[in-house]
């Protein structure tokens, strides 16, 4: 396959039954084996340039062209290259291509002989084409930037195809394990499992009811630390010992849930997929609830009883499929080749001139631990970066950290506003070394330049749910790009 360094363009060449104009491209600049691909081509068939007999470093093709703009690129011996002799142009991406303006009305149909002044290698010279291109009124800048647009849309498109082509049965794993805990199982006991098992969420099931009723995560264990820290709670941290997982739910509904017109808590209906449910119905469901995970259900009778699970399906799983299907397709795509700092997603620092940007939460290792958690639920995110006072990355801190401290009532020695986030961390890193489970450095970091394609693969590695993007030099903070924001911009 060739790998991309073209910018994918909107076809303006004109309309079907235009009169075709023969047109000779050169490249003169030598080579083993040169290729020919433009807008007229779909930027996806790759046509052989021949070597001319009387200039041994010169190629050429000839191909008919309907009257219009057209851009185009070489392949030379592996890389794509452009002609800096002819007319060219950088779309919004740092991608260079040349330009070509077809005109049957000032331009020669003939074919150039192989004599031919270098100075026009094509049927088109620079004073032609500044002298004519006007494409509808616009400048070539704003049709270049018309051609980027139609370059997202087509991948938006071929992502929107692959979704509705697959369903959540193709997420399901060969071979693996899925943990459900008991309603009626203690909170202490639960968020022990949760820490022990290296899970982040679980489902819960109503042996009663006979069925899934919700989910438990680190956002349940951050409230109920923060209920514990309320003098006026009535959940203590002996009732912790033996607080159901329901009762805990119900808590949680009449705090921070709706309630109905009686002001009775209203109990939101659990967020589940059936097997056969289109990846992006799955995709649409975790975006739109703000969830983590959504689980694979599968009713075994007609009447929806004896439910099986068989799964949970996540962001990061639907997008491992998505990098597998595209994995090749960095030619027909090339946007999978653009810097990621051109690409409008993620949550940026916001700079002079630049107010249009959201602001980035981030933390110093001082900040109260209550703080952090406050910052966790305020501002919905699942981490936040921990920064010295130049904005240096130090670590993070997220949703997933928390459950560290339910391992041995390690909750009951923190005080939310008297501990720090780094006093935080290292109780969790402590906690973690005694128990042999990972201490590595847990940010997960790259750089503006780094591909589109780099970053979707990074981001559906198992556990990574966002990337923090730093300086290459000095490690200062510039954004993040979550998984939720990379899906938020390739449904559009």
């Amino acid at each position: 396959m060739f790998s991309s360094g073209v910018d994918a363009s909107q076809d303006l060449s004109g309309t079907a039954g235009a009169v075709l104009i023969p047109t000779r491209f050169v490249w003169p600049h030598g080579g083993r084996r040169v290729f020919l691909i433009g807008s007229f081509t779909r930027w996806s068939d790759h046509l052989p340039m021949s070597p001319m007999e009387d200039r041994p470093t010169a190629f050429q093709a000839i191909c008919n062209l309907t009257p219009g703009l057209h851009q185009y690129k070489f392949f030379v011996d592996g890389e794509w290259r452009h002609d800096e002799n002819q007319p060219h142009m950088s779309g919004n991406y740092g991608i260079v291509n040349n330009l070509l303006l077809t005109n049957e009305n000032n331009l020669v149909p003939s074919i150039l002989s192989p004599g031919a002044s270098g100075s026009r290698e094509m049927d088109v010279d620079n004073e032609t084409f500044r002298r004519t291109v006007n494409i509808s009124g616009s400048s070539v800048q704003e049709a270049a930037l018309r051609i980027s647009e139609a370059n997202i849309e087509l991948f938006r498109n071929q992502i929107s195809i692959f979704l509705l082509s697959n369903t959540a049965y193709d997420l399901l794993p060969d071979s693996g394990k899925v943990i459900a805990l008991d309603v009626n199982l203690p909170v202490k006991q639960a968020f022990h499992i949760l820490y022990e098992q290296e899970i982040p969420v679980a489902p819960l099931w109503d042996l009663h009811r006979g069925q899934f009723v919700g989910m438990l995560s680190a956002l349940d264990f951050i409230l109920i630390l923060k209920e514990l820290g309320n003098h006026g709670s009535n959940l203590t941290e002996e009732e912790l010992e033996t607080h159901t997982i329901s009762a805990w739910k119900l808590v949680k509904r009449q705090r921070y849930g709706q309630l109905d017109v009686h002001g009775r808590p209203i109990e939101r209906a659990l967020v589940h997929a059936g097997p056969y449910d289109t990846l992006k119905d799955v995709t649409i469901k975790i975006i739109e609830n703000e969830v983590a995970t959504v689980p694979i259900i599968h009713s075994m009778s007609p009447d929806g009883s004896f439910p099986q699970l068989l799964h949970l399906a996540s962001l990061s799983g639907i997008l491992r499929c998505i990098c597998r299907h595209f994995r090749h397709s960095s030619s027909s795509l090339p946007i999978l080749q653009q810097p990621i700092c051109n690409i409008p997603m993620g949550t940026w620092v916001t700079k002079i001139g630049e107010a249009n940007r959201s602001p980035l939460a981030m933390l110093r290792p001082n900040a109260s631990l209550g703080s952090a958690l406050s910052l966790l639920v305020e501002a919905r995110v699942s981490c936040i970066p921990i920064v010295d006072d130049d904005d240096v990355l130090l670590d993070t801190y997220s949703r997933s950290d928390i459950t560290a401290l339910a391992k041995d009532r390690a909750y009951a020695q923190i005080h939310l506003d008297k501990m720090t986030v780094h006093q935080a961390m290292q109780l969790a890193e402590d906690t973690n070394s005694a128990y042999g489970y990972s201490t590595e450095q847990r940010s997960q970091t790259c750089f503006r330049t780094e591909t589109l394609q780099r970053v979707m693969e990074r981001l559906s590695s198992p556990g990574v749910r966002r990337l923090i993007i730093v300086e290459a030099t000095g490690y200062r903070v510039e954004g993040i790009i979550s998984l939720s924001d990379l899906f938020k911009f390739l449904l559009g």
